[in-house]
């Protein structure tokens, strides 16, 4: 569907013209004493996958890939006497510490409703012109996020297809959201996260085959999945949808849809592998943004806690 058929537009927020957090709103203090009632704590999910030199990341647009080195070093510190605590010291308390350089879209992450608008304007109508500064946007920003504590639900299309992952560039269609709900008994409600599953981090870490002609969302399944109310959309692959885009008129349409249309934060490369291995389709889902103010984007150590019978 071209960009004109959609009619697109910036989305107004239904929380007021202050609004920041979008579809995270309707993670309310019941919504989170009800999921966190039901945590089996015996059994708990590491969505994330570890941030190391060489890792895959999205290099495409000229960011820089991980990096992360040693800024004080226990044989340094004797040698350098940077803390200035003198040989005799340094000798007996070793000193070590790093330095990392990411671009904050990198490894299990999530995106913040300034990462992508229509031309100059933001989710709810912030504009570059009165709202973006010297080294950061003032709305819409990363810190905005609050932590996300909600029940959350996985659909296993990978599985559902019974293949390990699905084809380069495949359209995840809105019937194939619906058969995965209908064949795992995990109905969409208001609120929930929604995780989808490609399989492309089965092969996790080797890039080239995690990263390049994603198989993802189109641009319809978006609308589908927004259209359920969710407060927060994720997938184990680079884009949440489909790359590239069916779309020849707009770049990633998807990501316009879920943050400037709707205000729906979206996960990118969340590790699905062990909750698809256990059928664990149903979920309290924990993940706190870290609070980077005025970022696009920030890491995230999302977590699953199976749910009591």
């Amino acid at each position: 569907m071209s960009v004109a058929a959609r009619q697109i537009a910036v989305g107004r927020s239904p929380w007021g013209p202050d609004d920041q957090k979008g579809a995270l709103n309707r993670i309310t203090s019941e919504s989170r004493a009800a999921i966190m009632a039901q945590i089996d704590a015996t059994r708990m999910y590491d969505l994330s996958v570890d941030f190391f030199h060489g890792m895959p990341s999205f290099t495409f647009a000229g960011d820089p890939s991980y990096q992360m080195w040693m800024s004080h070093t226990p044989r340094g510190t004797v040698n350098d006497n940077l803390n200035q605590a003198g040989k005799r010291i340094n000798q007996t308390c070793g000193y070590s510490g790093d330095v990392i350089l990411m671009y904050t879209h990198t490894g299990t992450h999530i995106d913040s409703l300034c990462h992508f608008g229509y031309g100059q304007k933001l989710y709810n109508g912030f504009d570059a012109e009165e709202h973006l500064g010297s080294r950061s946007w003032q709305r819409n920003g990363a810190e905005q996020m609050p932590p996300i504590i909600a029940r959350g639900v996985l659909l296993d299309i990978a599985a559902l297809k019974n293949v390990e992952c699905l084809p380069p560039s495949y359209g995840i269609t809105a019937k194939d959201c619906e058969d995965a709900v209908k064949a795992q008994g995990t109905p969409l409600r208001e609120g929930d996260v929604a995780l989808l599953r490609t399989g492309r981090m089965a092969y996790w870490p080797d890039g080239s085959k995690v990263f390049g002609n994603s198989p993802g969302v189109t641009v319809e399944t978006a609308r589908w999945l927004t259209g359920h109310k969710i407060c927060c959309v994720g997938a184990d692959n680079e884009a949440v949808e489909q790359t590239p885009p069916s779309d020849p008129d707009i770049w990633l349409p998807g990501h316009c849809h879920f943050l400037t249309e709707t205000g729906t934060p979206q996960m990118e490369c969340v590790f699905l592998e062990e909750l698809s291995r256990d059928k664990l389709y149903e979920f309290a889902f924990i993940g706190a943004p870290i609070r980077l103010r005025g970022a696009t984007g920030s890491p995230l150590r999302p977590l699953a806690f199976a749910l009591r019978a």
